[in-house]
């Protein structure tokens, strides 16, 4: 590390002003990483920082062990970048809540982690990691795990550990494990458990035990007990652990307890003539059970999006790019969304809650990529995708009146600010936590319609003009990202996979209770006359200011999922 070389300037000023929170991101902070063989060894002098985040510099392998010296940390944020190993000091951060490590090249994780005592959320997603150290239930206060995405063979023992009371989230999608602990009912409080896509052969009965569990993710995995598997992949956590409860297939049911001693009081034919009658009763029982069953399993296949082509016509919905994105925000990718159905009940809450939760997990908190989604009806094409200075960019946010980004965010950090008075804490809610991510940017990315108006400012907020109501029938929805189209093409996979699977939990409870009290009874039918809640995604291309294709979503190679309950017609 070089340590003679000049300050940084956000390392200065962060110094300069007593700040609580500093963000290093981008290809600016990355040619520095590279010119000082690392960060700046001033960053570790930075004592009174409880909220450090370095994200998206390639550059950075090497977390220097003077991490220690950031005593006051409660986030410490490394995503995205090329870091292969972490420093044994790091257990001396003991204010440490939140740390993620994810999108990185570990292939480790050094015991010292578990020392964390205050550690509330572990993200290491997207890294190469075999094994996670033996300890964790020394981090009474853990909530949330991810270890998606890594090369790990099994869990430690220790996660299910009855000390670790408050550990609602577990998150360990496509690995290659093989085996779930019976002890995983020592989690009083799991809610969520995701072990997608690994080598599991069984699912302990024992799962069936925890009393909070709510969603729960098996598909992809090749279990040995078929109705079983076909029920995972059916996504219905219900129903799945009722059937664990139960013992599995046909365990459990059917038995009557005086049975024997019913038999023992007759004598001769009489006992083999109860006992055939019981056992045909038995065995048509069982067969009915199974057949409602198959019914139940079969109608979580419904689930149908079907993938229009774009056409060629001039009227077709397009997205023009700008140059002066390239250095802002230059990834995104666009479709069109028909047949959500977000009038009944609480549909409309449950979306926006889903897209919140992916901005948070998959997204990296907007810092990977940002989702936004609009009223079609409410915009009119094409669609420019531009960078304009922030005296220059005009829009009406989400709840707000129309305002120049430059006075907006100025508002929203006065309003962090008097969060922080009022809360005596540095972090802040909102979209005031998602400032920082165009801290140094002079021109701000937007997307507007024909009409002139900014649709939307990622990643800060929406438009009024557009936004989602209840009557929404017809979606416009844009994906956008500083770091890769990929990142694009995934995050917008799994919104209309979860719109997908929203819809269908729509159309199955069509008399729910609305925020409003009142229930909706209203029966529409699916968008091809059928009953199935069917999706139709529509195409949308996005070409250069010359008119040349970039990217069109979704193409052949998009929505390429193995959810089993899913069908992609094309």
């Amino acid at each position: 590390m070089e340590v003679e070389s000049a300050v940084w300037p956000e390392i200065e000023k962060a110094e300069k002003e007593n700040r609580r929170e500093l963000v290093l991101q981008g290809s600016a902070v990355d040619k520095k990483i590279q010119t000082s063989g690392g960060i700046h060894a001033k960053l570790y002098s930075l004592v009174l920082l409880n909220y450090l985040e370095v994200s998206q510099c390639p550059s950075l392998d090497v977390i220097h062990e003077n991490i220690k010296n950031l005593s006051h940390l409660q986030s410490l944020i490394l995503c995205r970048n090329k870091i292969t190993s972490v420093p044994k000091s790091i257990g001396e951060l003991k204010s440490v809540k939140v740390l993620d490590l994810s999108v990185n090249d570990l292939q480790a994780l050094p015991e010292e982690i578990c020392l964390l005592s205050e550690l509330t959320t572990l993200n290491v997603s997207c890294n190469n990691i075999n094994a996670l150290p033996n300890g964790l239930s020394q981090c009474p206060k853990l909530c949330s795990i991810n270890v998606s995405k890594n090369a790990l063979a099994g869990l430690p023992e220790d996660l299910c550990s009855s000390r670790l009371e408050l550990l609602n989230t577990i998150i360990a999608s496509e690995n290659a494990i093989e085996q779930l602990s019976n002890e995983i009912h020592n989690l009083p409080a799991l809610k969520v458990l995701d072990l997608s896509n690994n080598k599991l052969l069984d699912i302990p009965f024992e799962l069936a035990d925890c009393p909070k569990l709510k969603e729960i993710n098996f598909r992809g995995n090749k279990l040995k007990d078929k109705r079983l598997e076909k029920m995972v992949n059916g996504c219905q956590t219900k129903s799945v652990l009722d059937y664990l409860r139960v013992g599995g297939r046909g365990k459990g049911k059917g038995r009557s307890p005086d049975g024997e001693s019913a038999e023992r009081e007759d004598g001769g034919r009489n006992v083999s003539k109860k006992k055939n009658a019981a056992k045909q009763q038995q065995k048509n029982k069982k067969k009915k059970e199974e057949e409602e069953e198959e019914v139940e399993v079969d109608g979580l296949n419904r689930m149908v999006v079907r993938v229009l082509r774009v056409s060629d016509s001039p009227t077709a919905f397009v997205v023009k790019v700008s140059p002066l994105v390239k250095d802002v925000r230059p990834f995104i990718v666009c479709c069109i969304v028909k047949g959500l159905n977000l009038k009944p009940g609480n549909a409309l809450k449950r979306f926006l809650v889903a897209q919140t939760k992916l901005h948070d997990e998959v997204c990296g908190k907007r810092t990977t990529a940002t989702i936004a989604t609009h009223d079609l009806s409410l915009l009119k094409a094409p669609l420019e995708y531009d960078a304009r200075p922030p005296g220059v960019l005009k829009l009406v946010p989400l709840g707000r009146k129309e305002m120049k980004a430059a006075d907006l965010l100025k508002q929203l950090q006065h309003e962090a600010d008097e969060q922080r008075k009022q809360k005596k804490r540095q972090n802040v809610s909102g979209l005031h936590k998602y400032l920082q991510l165009l801290d140094g940017k002079d021109h701000y990315p937007c997307l507007v319609d024909a009409d002139g108006h900014v649709i939307s400012f990622p990643p800060i907020t929406n438009s009024e003009r557009t936004k989602l109501k209840k009557t929404t029938r017809e979606l416009f929805v844009e994906v956008t990202s500083s770091t890769s189209l990929q990142i694009c093409k995934d995050v917008m996979d799994m919104l209309i996979i979860k719109m997908a699977e929203l819809n269908k939990f729509t159309f199955e409870h069509k008399e729910e209770a609305g925020s409003d009290g009142e229930v909706d009874r209203t029966t529409e039918p699916s968008v091809d006359g059928s009953d199935t809640p069917e999706l139709k995604v529509v195409q949308v291309k996005v070409v250069d200011a010359e008119g040349n294709l970039k990217v069109v979503y979704p193409s052949k190679t998009d929505l390429t999922s193995d959810v089993g309950h899913l069908t992609i017609i094309r």
